[in-house]
C-alpha cells in the first residue's frame, strides 16, 4: 500500500524538523550516547533509562508526528497517541521501578549492542543511504527511537514486561516500511528488531 504521500513530501518533513529542532535532537542524541555507555560499563541507573525512554516516545509523538508529520498524513495523530502512550508506560516504570538492565555476552545482548549502534549512527547512515541533511531522517524521530528501544528493552533483566514492547513491535513494521517504499535502509533493522523484541517478551517462561 502506497502511502498518502510523495517521497518528496516525506524528506521536506525531515528537512523542517531538522531545521527548527537540531539542538534538541542534538541533547537527546548525547544522552542515549552517555546512557549506553553506562549501561556497557556496567552502572546502569534503571529509573534513568526507564526516564529516557519515555522522554524518547514522547518527543516522537509530540515533537515529530503532531508538529511535523501530521502535516502530510492524517494518520500521524494517533501515532502521536500511540507514542504518547508508550512514554506514559515508561514514564510509569521509571517511577515504579519495575523495569531493570543489566549487560552481558550472550547472543541477545550482541543483537541488543546491534540495535543500539544502529540507532545512535542512524543519522550517517540515512545520510549514506542517500538522504542528504537536513532532508533526511535523524535521532529522535520514531524509527531510531524504535531500534533504540528495541536495544535496551532486549538487556532488560530477567525479562522484559510485554506491555511496553508492544507499540515498538507495532511500529517496527509500520516504519520499515519505510526501507522498502521510501528507500531509508537503516530502517531494513526494525524487521529483526520487531522480532526479536516479541519472541524475548512473549517466549513462554
Amino acid at each position: 500500500m502506497r502511502p498518502p504521500f510523495s517521497a518528496a513530501q516525506f524528506f521536506q518533513v525531515f528537512a523542517a524538523y531538522n531545521t527548527a529542532l537540531w539542538p534538541a535532537v542534538l541533547a537527546l542524541w548525547l544522552a542515549s550516547v552517555a546512557t549506553v555507555l553506562a549501561l556497557v560499563r556496567g552502572r546502569p541507573s534503571d529509573r534513568w533509562l526507564a526516564g529516557l525512554l519515555a522522554v524518547l516516545w514522547a518527543w516522537g509523538g509530540v515533537a515529530y508526528h503532531a508538529a511535523f508529520f501530521s502535516r502530510i498524513n492524517p494518520a500521524a495523530r494517533l501515532f502521536a497517541a500511540l507514542f504518547v502512550i508508550e512514554a506514559l508506560v515508561f514514564l510509569r516504570m521509571a517511577g515504579a521501578g519495575t523495569l531493570r538492565f543489566g549487560w552481558g555476552r550472550s547472543p541477545r545482548h550482541l543483537l541488543a549492542a546491534a540495535l543500539l549502534v544502529c540507532a545512535l549512527a542512524y543519522p550517517g547512515l540515512a545520510v549514506a543511504s542517500g538522504h542528504p541533511y537536513p532532508a533526511t531522517p535523524t535521532f529522535g524521530v520514531p524509527c531510531p527511537t524504535t531500534l533504540f528501544t528495541g536495544g535496551l528493552l532486549l538487556a532488560a533483566r530477567p525479562r522484559v514486561p510485554r506491555w511496553p514492547v508492544v507499540v515498538p513491535v507495532v511500529w517496527s513494521a509500520i516504519g520499515g516500511s519505510a526501507a522498502l517504499l521510501l528507500g531509508v535502509t537503516p530502517d531494513l533493522m526494525l524487521f529483526p528488531a520487531g522480532a526479536a523484541l516479541a519472541v524475548y517478551a512473549f517466549r513462554p517462561a
